[in-house]
């Protein structure tokens, strides 16, 4: 007889009397959860709230103004148009899935006059929709909401709906008339969402430079135990020093900038001690503002020849394309000086240590950050000359026969004061754009000598200036995890979260429009030792996902708001991670995973409103969650609740096992054959007492399937064999 034994290592036992054997089976049950789908999910996209917002941009054409501010629905400014028939009020957003929205809503007045007749009209990937909305003739004097489905202008369930129009047509009056509060609604959510993980997909292989966070000589607590432990905790991979703006001031040799000397623990020292405690990597940013190349090699020379850190990765700046940054330069944010400096860092540095990876500050978008028409780019493939920060420095790197390891970007999708967070969940979307960008940029200006250089990010976060509360709500939190997510299905080998502690502060956006309780912001992801934000607990999630040498898989759903990423572990177990951005709705979602069968008992770690809403009570845990599901198998159903992070780990179900025909085994051996699945490790265990539970392995990472031929140990008598999963 064949008898399951032990379902916590994943087997199955195979009984064999001498040159006998009998084939196990395994069967599953599939136990269904029933999710009920309750009210209307809240995450509205605004388009124009006092500002374009959620990187909406104007596109309006006639004659117009954002900031009227009188008569106002609500808050400072309104939209006011003065037009001709067919002038328009215009946004435009990059390429985006509408699926979420059901309809466009705003408010309108028709001034004193009133009469005009206006229509709506849309766009995806910049070709015009022939349906059009035309509204009835407004009334005067007062604020009407409008609500538009996105069916009737042709834009809806679309994946790359990119720009609408409000738009004065010849029917009517030509009088002002005014816009306010512009969004898009949205749509009820989909009785059941479909998860899809294709295991035999593979996108990469994981970096551990994606587990990688941004130190700074501001914290305090850096070098101490309780820092130590914290980012222990996350399983933090990989940390960059000095940070940020001051690496384009700060002096690593003296401890000091143009205005402190820092005599708190945070020093270079310091972070060397942090860095080799850990056995993380590191990258480093020389000071290009203020600072030179000899004193970057000098630095250099310090970590990786007199103390031995092997720092591998170095940077040339922080971000010099901006006018925010230190720079002294004749020409300051000038990227053919920059160019021409980085060659001779690059050389200096390369002869203190040949070992090390340099690389320089970029920007998608040829034109973006034009700071100078003094050097211009000239792209052979468009035919076109441009004057864009990247591309004038990579067509300098080029002449001066200087190529960069890798080029840095940094992201942040939202500006100062323009936080939503429907937008922010759906802002990661933007990697995959970004990523194909600048390898276009490398491709054009330098060809195919730069196809082995590298893309990293140095910095992420939400917002790029003045964090509000939305840096410390679970929001923030959800968005690292997406975040990473999106950017793993991407060239892109590092992501350095912006940052460890940055300091609490109350001055920025507390609207109660974002979700949170914390009424102050802060960049960092713990404040001292113990106060720990979402995105601390999202950081050390992550972890489990996925680590170096790990696989990433493909997985896909079919609703925007449940977003679903998925992983192979080198010992063959598969995670699944899932993402509610939905505030309000339980999510029901069906899980089905092509190309592997999992174990029943998978485990599930979570993070979400419960621990949050712990946070601020102070009653109950604040940690990850973490639970059986006993109902893991190719396709099971999964509730999901509102604004939370769910990741699986699932392990191999049980191979099968048989022995061949006695008549087929040679004299003195048992042949036995294992069935199992791809990339999954098992151990083949003997015993010769099923009671005892005593098992002896007699082979050590036996592959996924195949024939094993093992030399019988007695005469007579049975045997008990059993393949076991090697995590």
């Amino acid at each position: 007889m064949l008898n399951p034994v032990d379902d916590s290592v994943v087997s199955r036992t195979l009984r064999v009397s001498t040159f006998r054997g009998w084939i196990a089976r395994a069967t599953i049950g599939l136990l269904t959860l029933a999710a009920a789908v309750s009210g209307r999910a809240q995450s509205n996209l605004s388009v124009y709230t006092d500002q374009p917002n959620n990187s909406w941009q104007d596109w309006s054409w006639g004659n117009y103004s954002l900031t009227n501010t009188a008569p106002v629905y609500s808050g400072t400014y309104s939209i006011s148009a003065t037009e001709i028939p067919w002038q328009a009020i215009s946004f435009y957003h990059t390429d985006f899935n509408s699926s979420p929205y059901g309809t466009l809503s705003f408010w309108v007045n028709g001034g004193p006059a009133a009469g005009q007749v206006l229509q709506v009209q849309g766009q995806l990937s910049e070709v015009t929709q022939s349906a059009t909305s035309t509204l009835s003739p407004l009334m005067p004097g007062v604020w009407q909401q409008i609500t538009v489905p996105l069916s009737a202008f042709g834009v809806a369930n679309a994946s790359n709906f990119d720009c609408f129009w409000i738009q004065m047509t010849a029917s009517g009056t030509t009088n002002t008339y005014y816009l306010d509060n512009i969004q898009l609604n949205s749509a009820s959510p989909p009785t059941t969402t479909h998860i899809s993980i294709t295991t035999t997909q593979t996108v990469r292989s994981v970096d551990a430079r994606w587990f990688g966070i941004n130190t700074a000589v501001w914290d305090g607590d850096f070098d101490t135990p309780g820092t130590v432990s914290l980012l222990s905790q996350i399983g933090i991979q990989a940390l960059r020093f000095p940070g940020g703006s001051l690496s384009d001031d700060y002096h690593w040799a003296t401890d000091t900038s143009d205005s402190n000397t820092w005599t708190w623990t945070t020093g270079f020292p310091n972070f060397v001690h942090v860095a080799t405690n850990l056995g993380v990597q590191a990258c480093i940013t020389v000071n290009y503002g203020t600072g030179t190349s000899a004193e970057a090699a000098g630095w250099v020379l310090n970590a990786n020849v007199t103390n031995h850190c092997a720092f591998k990765y170095w940077e040339i700046g922080n971000e010099e394309y901006g006018s925010w940054e230190t720079d002294t330069n004749t020409y300051p944010h000038d990227p053919y000086t920059y160019a021409v400096r980085a060659q001779s860092y690059i050389q200096q540095m390369k002869a203190a240590d040949p070992t090390i990876k340099i690389g320089v500050m970029v920007v998608p978008g040829e034109d973006n950050y034009a700071n100078y028409a003094t050097h211009g780019a000239y792209n052979s493939r468009t035919g076109s000359t441009h004057y864009g920060w990247t591309a004038v420095l990579l067509t300098t790197l080029k002449s001066l026969g200087v190529t960069p390891d890798f080029l840095i970007h940094h992201r942040y999708p939202e500006n100062q004061g323009g936080e939503n967070d429907a937008g922010l969940l759906q802002s990661s979307v933007g990697w995959a754009s970004d990523a194909a960008d600048l390898r276009q940029q490398i491709t054009d200006y330098f060809g195919p000598t730069g196809t082995n250089i590298e893309l990293l990010c140095t910095e992420n976060n939400s917002i790029s200036s003045g964090p509000g509360k939305q840096t410390t709500s679970l929001v923030n939190g959800l968005f690292l995890a997406d975040s990473m997510g999106q950017l793993m299905q991407t060239e892109f080998n590092s992501l350095f979260w912006w940052d460890l502690r940055n300091g609490q502060d109350t001055g920025y956006n507390l609207s109660s429009s974002l979700y949170g309780w914390r009424l102050y912001g802060d960049y960092g992801i713990v404040d001292g030792q113990t106060d720990l934000y979402p995105t601390f607990y999202a950081s050390k999630l992550m972890q489990y996902f996925a680590r170096g040498g790990d696989t990433i898989l493909r997985a896909s759903t079919d609703y925007t708001f449940l977003s679903a990423y998925a992983a192979r572990h080198a010992d063959g177990a598969v995670t699944v991670l899932v993402i509610n951005k939905d505030p309000v709705n339980n999510l029901a979602g069906q899980v089905a995973l092509a190309g592997f069968v999992p174990g029943a008992n998978a485990t599930v770690r979570s993070y979400g409103m419960p621990q949050d809403n712990a946070a601020q009570s102070g009653v109950g845990s604040t940690d990850l969650a973490q639970t059986n599901f006993p109902a893991a198998a190719a396709t099971f159903n999964y509730t999901f609740a509102p604004y939370s992070l769910t990741l699986f780990t699932l392990i191999p179900a049980a191979p099968s096992l048989s022995t061949l025909p006695p008549q087929q085994q040679p004299p003195g051996q048992v042949v036995i054959q294992l069935q199992g699945q791809p990339a999954v490790r098992y151990v083949i265990q003997t015993s010769t007492d099923l009671g005892s539970g005593n098992w002896t392995s007699i082979s050590t990472n036996t592959l996924s399937s195949g024939t094993l031929n093992l030399t019988n140990t007695a005469s007579s008598g049975q045997h008990f064999y059993r393949a076991v999963w090697q995590p």
